[in-house]
């Protein structure tokens, strides 16, 4: 009998990045890059994973590919990788099932948009090209606070449109105007560089009346770390050069799996954890215990040193598999994480009035 390459191919793929999300491996590092993406490929979008190992199995039995010894191989090892994604499923709903969008996140987790909502693109807040573009998700009636978020990538990749698009409509259809933000990126400039971008994004929207009311910040990753230093230095003139009297406060900041640390390792001041203050806004952090880039212990630390310091709300929601970059689609884990950020929004940040956006 000829070998079902292909099928086996298909399994074989499969399987590994059913392991990944399993176990999160990070050894050995050279092959890290390939097993965090199938990690988080098995990990965040298991349905649609377990979808295409069955029709890639229902098609190897239909063209009699099973037959023989390699195909009976092939088949076994994927009612295998089957029982892996029941498991990383089975971890995942732990966080709930009530309420849900289950409808999008079993087969239209890529489907972000919604109904009402008009995004204004490459908008320039400050000098430096596109990097310093942003983009602005309206309402068709503009009535809650502004949210302006910072994507992810290691300060030295990534773009506004990438990460938490689905959280962004979704406030924006409650009313709220989100704005999401590029900022310049390594070797272009180094810290406080992408701070100084972040804060003069939360000027821009003040003073072009896209944010008349409460501003939040929000960040994905290294968009997190930006977050939650934009709410630990509000208004600090050393991180506003040229725009040092600009109203850079946040009425409180969200950090979705955001490292926390300081820049690259050895950058005086440039970890949220040097600016811990009684008067911080309050903060939320989200981390998934499957993260295999920023370890979920640094999370939970910066979490206590939060409450330990700060005067105000400070909640730490930790997320069962979910894995680094959990908010690039309608995944699960986002699905069950919006309503606990719209929780904490709504108990913590004073009601806006109703306006007009100009953007």
């Amino acid at each position: 009998m000829p070998i079902p390459l292909g099928y086996l191919v298909t399994v074989g793929v499969v399987a590994t990045a059913t392991y990944c999300a399993l176990v999160a491996p990070t050894r050995p590092r050279f092959l890290w890059p390939l097993t965090f993406r199938l990690g988080l490929l098995a990990g965040e979008l298991p349905f649609l994973v377990g979808y295409l190992l069955a029709a890639s199995t229902a098609l190897a039995f239909a063209e009699g590919d099973i037959a023989g010894p390699a195909g009976w191989a092939g088949a076994a090892v994927a009612v295998v990788t089957v029982l892996g994604l029941a498991e990383v499923v089975r971890r995942s709903l732990a966080s709930g099932t009530r309420g849900l969008p289950w409808a999008r996140i079993l087969f239209a987790p890529f489907a972000v948009r919604r109904r009402g909502v008009t995004r204004a693109a490459n908008l320039r807040y400050g000098p430096h090209g596109r990097r310093n573009l942003l983009d602005v998700y309206r309402p068709a009636r503009p009535t809650g606070p502004t949210l302006v978020h910072f994507h992810g990538g290691g300060y030295f990749s990534g773009r506004k449109n990438r990460e938490a698009r689905a959280l962004l409509y979704h406030l924006a259809a409650q009313g709220w105007v989100c704005v999401s933000a590029n900022y310049r990126l390594r070797p272009g400039t180094t810290f406080p560089g992408h701070l100084v971008d972040a804060k003069q994004a939360i000027a821009w929207v003040r003073e072009q009346g896209i944010a008349k009311g409460p501003v939040v910040v929000a960040g994905s990753s290294a968009g997190g770390h930006l977050a939650t230093l934009c709410a630990l230095t509000a208004d600090d003139p050393r991180y506003q050069p040229g725009f040092e009297r600009a109203d850079t406060s946040v009425a409180a900041a969200v950090s979705l799996y955001g490292y926390h640390g300081r820049y690259y390792g050895d950058v005086e001041d440039s970890s949220p954890l040097d600016h811990l203050r009684p008067d911080a806004p309050p903060i939320l952090l989200a981390h998934g215990d499957r993260d295999a880039l920023v370890p979920v212990a640094d999370a939970r630390d910066l979490a206590a040193r939060l409450r330990a310091t700060s005067a105000n709300r400070v909640d730490y929601l930790e997320l069962p598999g979910a894995h680094h970059c959990f908010d690039l689609f309608l995944t699960y884990h986002l699905a069950t994480l919006i309503p606990r950020i719209e929780e904490f929004l709504r108990d913590t940040v004073p009601a806006a009035e109703p306006r007009n956006v100009k953007a």
